[in-house]
């Protein structure tokens, strides 16, 4: 495979899920491009035994919970029990599928748990089937039904918040 075609071709997502993950434009290009490298090397041990879009986003979810360790100065790997994170994922789904503009949804979204927040981008914004997403974060996939349950709960709830604070119906 080469590299420079899976680059192209994976760049924006992987880069998308950063933004989803971390919740910092900054942070999440600079764990794309930690990624990205990391899937250049790691390329020529490829074994397939997943698919590629798989394999790819397991190294950006890793190197984004490497980044969010770092920042936080936590060890290198995070939990997705925590409780930040979980609140920062569930507002992702409902603001996709309800927010009138992508501003109003990316605010809302970023307001989710991290764990909450990855299942909505991967579900929602990549397009991957339940069991695609329980495999990519290691996940049962009751899990990932519960915690976009709980993303769209989240998300309805912050909008209908705000539309009351805005006087709107």
């Amino acid at each position: 495979m080469e590299f420079e075609r899976i680059a192209a071709e994976y760049q924006d997502r992987i880069f998308r899920l950063a933004v989803a993950m971390l919740g910092d434009r900054a942070e999440a290009e600079e764990a794309a491009q930690d990624a990205l490298v990391r899937v250049w090397k790691g390329l020529p041990g490829f074994r397939a035994q997943s698919s590629l879009s798989t394999w790819i986003y397991s190294i950006t979810r890793n190197a984004c919970l490497t980044a969010r360790g770092r920042r936080l100065g936590a060890p290198r790997t995070a939990s997705l029990e925590d409780p930040a994170a979980r609140r920062a994922a569930e507002g992702r789904a409902v603001l996709c599928a309800s927010a009138g503009d992508a501003s109003s949804a990316a605010s809302l979204l970023d307001r989710l748990p991290a764990r909450y927040r990855q299942v909505v981008a991967l579900f929602y914004m990549q397009e991957k089937s339940y069991e695609e997403v329980a495999h990519m974060l290691g996940l049962p996939v009751g899990t990932v039904k519960t915690y976009l349950f709980r993303a769209r709960k989240s998300l309805a709830l912050q909008m209908a918040r705000e539309r009351v604070s805005k006087g709107g119906a």
